[in-house]
């Protein structure tokens, strides 16, 4: 146990304080948003933005390139998500859960290929191609793209993108010495699959309020 905590431990030990904070503050506020998701409540919103927003300068910092995008991307389709949440079908109910259409799938395909291929350019440009992270990186940017711009239009299926792409983050960035982070998304792939069976239940069901 203590070689662990000291591997743990060691992976900070170079890392000013001022930025591990950031890291546990992020990770905090990041979990709270994806609770929130979890249970249809407009809060996933204002904390995703607080995570995310800490978190693009957390990676800038370490130039993760593919990953602060993500997350720059996530800040703006949270403001386009609660917009789009807070929407009125009737006088009383806002809009409700449901699964993607034909059209939405073939958007999410599109949506996929177009952000690998933009990944892509962008670390060419940069010449970033020195690990296999990077390649990773382009993938797991993708996979959260569409599960993102999903979540937004409050499509099911949305968790199931979540799903795959938080497996492959854990041992992703525990590579990369955030270990915060990584534990970070092993909760979110337990969440995300509460998450896929609770939207489930509530399938085309409008709420009444968002603040349950």
């Amino acid at each position: 146990m203590n070689n662990f905590f000291d591997w743990f431990f060691a992976q900070y030990r170079e890392v000013p304080i001022y930025l591990i904070t950031l890291e546990i503050v992020a990770v905090i506020f990041g979990f709270l948003s994806v609770w929130y998701s979890k249970k249809e409540n407009i809060l996933v919103y204002p904390t995703g933005i607080i995570s995310t927003a800490i978190f693009v300068y957390i990676l800038w910092v370490y130039v993760l390139l593919g990953d602060m995008m993500i997350n720059a991307y996530y800040f703006s389709m949270s403001i386009y998500g609660w917009y789009y949440w807070t929407r009125k079908v009737d006088g009383d109910h806002f809009v409700p859960v449901t699964r993607t259409t034909k059209k939405e799938k073939w958007w999410s395909i599109f949506l996929f290929i177009s952000t690998i291929l933009f990944v892509y350019f962008v670390y060419q440009y940069f010449d970033r191609w020195n690990s296999w992270t990077a390649y990773t990186d382009s993938v797991t940017t993708a996979i959260f793209f569409v599960g993102m711009w999903l979540m937004a239009k409050k499509k099911l299926e949305n968790w199931t993108y979540w799903i795959i792409g938080d497996i492959i983050s854990v041992p992703l960035y525990l590579y990369k010495g955030l270990i915060f982070t990584s534990f970070q998304y092993l909760l979110f792939t337990i969440l995300a699959i509460y998450g896929y069976k609770a939207w489930k239940k509530n399938l085309n069901v409008s709420p009444e309020s968002l603040l349950n």
